[in-house]
């Protein structure tokens, strides 16, 4: 009689809780249902209009010269494990002349700096650029000490860059990336390009979810985005800026007292270098385009295999997006008289907090599922009673689920095969987790801000490059090349450095 009594309060407390969380799951999932399913009709409409799908290039398109210099920033703080291949990967891709490749770093980072020597080798089309502060600062910082060198080249030369791109020290750049964006520079002021995950074998579940994730955002979101002229986040990668529109953005910022376009204290810098483009006037563009191969023109990187790295990586994006970018941008886009499709974007970039607290409180509905489940075999019975609302709310949550599944496995099967489509579907779970435990520290993150800590540069250990991988390049011989401070004239042109 005892045990019956506690299963059957046990089971009352379990019933009410699922009848809260059912209520609460339901209506937000259903109202993240309908958002996303007005920018599938978005997608589908563009689709059947022949418009936002890839574009083919010719051989001799993606051979064309560029119009004018294009300078290239990588911003690099221990990753001496990568910058050597991506230099030598990028100079081997690039056989233009007409670009210099700015490669920051710092001199209490020995062994990164080797690294980018030996990569580099003797071409003077690298510059190395030593940060005069010991690092870590932070990324947009770096950022800073590069666009200041870049200045300082120009005054040097007389002649002013065209363009100026942005890449991280992992990445595989395509052997058209130069041309596409110096050419769709003509007609806007920002241009994205895809960013396309590698697979990795030995990280099928936490690696391969990014897989996912990108090609369905870089084949749907940001197609939507450019076709409906929304402000467009830069990535931080394969992301080219018009150089009379990064100085105007420098120019704003210098009279707010910082030393650069690039926002040092955001942990976000070119998302939101991004949207102020688009606030300044600016014309934003997303390319997606194959060469002649079929190849997708995009930056190829491998992205975190570890839990522990993912979880980092994604809290820094949730605190920088949702929370930085609330307080440092505002909803100034409509009180500035902006359209509601860049409004609609602005609250689908910052749900990611809440979509996180709605998952968390899905998987604890599975859980109290699963323990009513073990009441009943225990022997207690009773039927849920739920509301003819609740009912055909949990059936649309059902149907949505559906739909958004068949969608992640589309996309990431015509980019990757129909393998990885199925592994799309078996990685949603993983995919949540992940979320779920970056929602959490990235608001415990934000908090700490709030009462006065300071912003780090948290970045991603890299330990393998898709280059490296696919043995696209063998490795030079180390340049017999000392970098120090101070003596940069003494260095090849490829090895100045800039205190």
């Amino acid at each position: 009689m005892g045990s019956a009594y506690v299963i059957g309060q046990a089971a009352v407390c379990l019933q009410y809780m699922e009848q809260e969380l059912l209520l609460f799951t339901a209506f937000w999932l259903l109202l993240g249902a309908c958002d996303d399913l007005a920018t599938d009709i978005v997608w589908l409409r563009l689709q059947l209009a022949g418009k936002g799908r890839s574009t083919r290039l010719s051989q001799e398109a993606c051979d064309a010269p560029l119009i004018g210099r294009a300078a290239i920033f990588i911003a690099c703080w221990r990753e001496e494990a990568v910058i050597g291949h991506t230099l030598r990967h990028a100079i081997e891709a690039w056989p233009v002349q007409d670009f210099r490749l700015y490669v920051g770093c710092y001199a209490n980072d020995p062994a990164t700096l080797a690294a980018a020597m030996e990569g580099a080798g003797q071409d003077p089309r690298i510059r190395l650029v030593i940060h005069s502060r010991h690092g870590p600062t932070t990324k947009a910082d770096c950022l800073n000490r590069l666009y200041a060198a870049l200045c300082e080249d120009e005054r040097r030369w007389g002649q002013r860059f065209r363009s100026v791109i942005l890449h991280d020290s992992e990445d595989m750049v395509h052997p058209a990336e130069l041309t596409v964006i110096d050419t769709a520079l003509k007609g806007a002021d920002f241009v994205q390009i895809p960013v396309r995950p590698e697979p990795q074998p030995r990280s099928r579940w936490i690696g391969g979810h990014y897989l996912d994730e990108f090609a369905e955002a870089h084949s749907k979101s940001l197609v939507i985005r450019d076709a409906l002229g929304a402000a467009l986040p830069a990535a931080g990668v394969g992301c080219g800026f018009s150089r009379e529109m990064l100085a105007r953005i420098a120019g704003h910022r210098q009279a707010e007292g910082n030393n650069g376009p690039f926002a040092a204290e955001c942990l976000t810098e070119d998302y939101e270098l991004g949207v102020l483009v688009w606030r300044a006037g600016g014309k934003s563009r997303f390319i997606r385009a194959r060469d002649a191969r079929g190849d997708l023109v995009a930056t190829r990187a491998y992205f975190p295999s570890r839990l522990e790295d993912s979880i980092r990586q994604k809290t820094r994006w949730i605190h920088g997006i949702a929370f930085q970018s609330w307080d440092r941008l505002g909803w100034s886009p409509l009180d500035g008289g902006a359209g509601l499709a860049d409004v609609w974007m602005s609250v689908r970039d910052r749900r990611g907090p809440l979509t996180a607290i709605i998952l968390a409180a899905s998987y604890l509905l599975v859980m109290v599922e699963v323990s009513l489940a073990a009441l009943r075999i225990a022997g207690w019975h009773a039927t849920p009673e739920f509301s003819p609302t609740l009912r055909v709310m949990l059936v649309a949550c059902g149907v949505s689920l559906a739909w958004r599944c068949a969608l992640r496995v589309l996309f990431t099967a015509r980019e990757y095969g129909p393998l990885e489509g199925l592994y799309a579907l078996l990685r949603l779970p993983v995919a949540n987790l992940i979320s779920i435990f970056a929602g959490k520290r990235a608001l415990v993150s934000y908090l700490r801000t709030l009462a006065g800590g300071s912003v780090v540069w948290d970045k991603t250990h890299h330990d393998a490059h898709p280059a490296a991988m696919a043995t696209v390049s063998a490795p030079r011989a180390a340049v017999p090349v000392k970098a120090t401070q101070g003596a940069c004239e003494n260095m090849p042109n490829a090895m100045r450095t800039a205190a």
